[in-house]
């Protein structure tokens, strides 16, 4: 019998409805106490003033406190969950530069939103962020980055204490 034999032997395992024979079986091993499994960690968020972020700063700096923003809460996502890709610059960008296109701006504001509830899932939160409200937030004068905010700093507050850049454990 060959090893890429249609029917498992006799002597031979079927797992995942793939034919190993035995011959290249592994034993089976049981696991030995060893050191304890480290949880995942992340960075620790800054905590903005909502109205501060939708209003002040960016009547103050003209319209480019939302870009640096929308770049700065995009990298501390990026920092808090290690674990999921979590574009940086790129969202921003878009903003930036694709606004003529209408539709590029829209797409970036509805996955901020997901990503937003994916941090939310990670600090072991239920998740609370809508990307479809933040859409249409977007049309009642631009209240998407006030709810935005307003979302993160729900992670921040779980983690009571911890310090922006500070090492948290990821809870979920």
């Amino acid at each position: 019998m060959t090893a890429w034999s249609p029917q498992p032997a006799a002597s031979s395992e079927v797992t995942d409805k793939l034919h190993i024979p035995a011959q290249y079986r592994q034993p089976a091993v049981r696991p030995v106490g060893g050191p304890p499994q480290q949880l995942p960690t992340g960075l620790a968020m800054k905590r903005r003033n909502p109205v501060g972020v939708w209003l002040g700063l960016p009547l103050i700096t003209f319209g480019i406190y939302t870009y640096v923003w929308y770049y700065k809460i995009h990298r501390e996502m990026a920092e808090f969950d290690r674990r999921r890709v979590v574009p940086v610059a790129g969202p921003m960008l878009v903003l930036l530069f694709l606004s003529w296109t209408i539709v590029a701006p829209f797409v970036s504001l509805y996955n901020t939103g997901n990503r937003i509830a994916d941090a939310q899932r990670a600090a072991g939160l239920r998740p609370s962020c809508s990307a479809g409200i933040g859409l249409l937030l977007c049309f009642a004068f631009g209240l998407v980055s006030l709810y935005y905010q307003s979302e993160l700093n729900k992670i921040v507050d779980s983690y009571a204490g911890a310090t922006p850049g500070a090492t948290v454990p990821l809870r979920g």
